[in-house]
């Protein structure tokens, strides 16, 4: 088994594409050691102190590291530990999460909005944001104001604001007049 890395954006943050496809739909994103009980794949990569997240996505996962430590001491532990795992033929054993629209808040008469910014999100943005080891979700409008959820490689990510001010709040702006600016959130 072979597994490409490509940096990302973050530099505390490496994205790991093993050549195959991890979940169906949706994405995981686990926070802790604790958070990565319920995956068989994020509990083993956590066994190993310095990672700090695990986010899974489709096709890839991206493993946060904490600042202590450079890529060069941790990247071959954790290349083992993934082939080992898909050597194993141990499934991933996972609930993905929730992103139904149930949680996501907004007043019923920015429904036509709303429809427009997830959109827009989802074919303009998303791609974007996967492409660097990440995910965006749309959180809430309210009084012109965007509320996103940056995850994975753009959790933390000093270029992150740049990203959501520059690129983001104003491409949102332009298709979606009634937006007056994008807010990060962590959920």
């Amino acid at each position: 088994m072979f597994i490409q890395t490509e940096d990302t954006p973050n530099p505390n943050t490496l994205k790991f594409i093993p050549g195959e496809v991890l979940l169906e739909s949706g994405t995981l994103e686990f926070k802790s050691k604790k958070d990565a009980d319920s995956n068989n794949l994020a509990r083993l990569l956590f066994n190993d102190d310095n990672v700090e997240s695990v986010f899974i996505g489709k096709d890839f996962l991206t493993i946060t590291k904490n600042t202590k430590i450079d890529w060069d001491s941790v990247k071959p532990a954790l290349l083992s530990k993934i082939m080992e795992f898909f050597s194993s033929g141990e499934s991933l054993d996972t609930k993905e999460e929730d992103t139904s629209s149930e949680k996501i808040k907004y007043n019923e008469k920015d429904l036509k909005i709303v429809e427009q910014i997830k959109k827009l999100i989802d074919e303009r943005v998303k791609p974007a944001v996967a492409q660097d080891g990440g995910d965006i979700s749309f959180v809430r409008f309210e009084e012109g104001k965007v509320f996103l959820e940056l995850r994975g490689a753009c959790s933390g990510c000093p270029s992150s604001t740049i990203t959501l001010k520059s690129g983001i709040e104003n491409m949102l702006k332009y298709y979606v007049p009634e937006i007056t600016s994008v807010e990060a959130v962590n959920q």
